[in-house]
């Protein structure tokens, strides 16, 4: 259950719904990070993730053995790090939710593909900024951080525990 408060997510849930592509960073058996694009399949953020993806993959085999992830979804005027635990499902219903005509082109059998998965990312934490102030006042705060040597005020930003 999310313990956000309601502006924070509406900030979060625009961020997401225009950004439609995020970097998802999982870490390979050696430690290192491994970031890649993968196209946000949830028409509202409600704290759970969902992405198309082939199982097997080396994807999954990290995801396997190390399941935290990060993903990051940025659309020009927003970013937002959203910290959680992936799984990797063959589940019917969510592929059968999911499915798109860009599934079925990326997987060589259709709806019907073996290889063809859901990784679904239960975010625990995030971090977002917001920047939907009009371009006019964006200029204006820059102008004014110059003039009083302060940190303009370009948008919001915060946390939120999703726990």
């Amino acid at each position: 259950m999310m313990s956000a408060a309601e502006p924070e997510l509406e900030a979060v849930r625009a961020i997401v719904a225009a950004g439609r592509t995020a970097a998802v960073t999982t870490r390979t058996a050696g430690g290192a990070l491994h970031s890649r694009p993968l196209a946000v399949l949830d028409d509202e953020f409600d704290g759970t993730l969902h992405f198309f993806t082939q199982d097997p993959s080396a994807k999954t085999a990290e995801i396997a053995t190390h399941p935290e992830v990060n993903v990051s979804i940025g659309d020009g005027k927003g970013w937002v790090s959203l910290a959680g635990t992936a799984s990797v499902t063959h589940d019917p219903g969510l592929l059968d939710r999911y499915w798109n005509a860009w599934a079925d082109s990326y997987f060589d059998g259709g709806r019907g593909d073996p290889t063809a998965a859901i990784l679904e990312v239960r975010v625990e934490t995030l971090e977002y900024w917001d920047l939907r102030k009009p371009a006019v006042a964006q200029l204006f705060e820059v102008l004014k951080g110059v003039v009083t040597k302060s940190e303009p005020d370009l948008g919001e930003s915060g946390t939120a525990d999703l726990r």
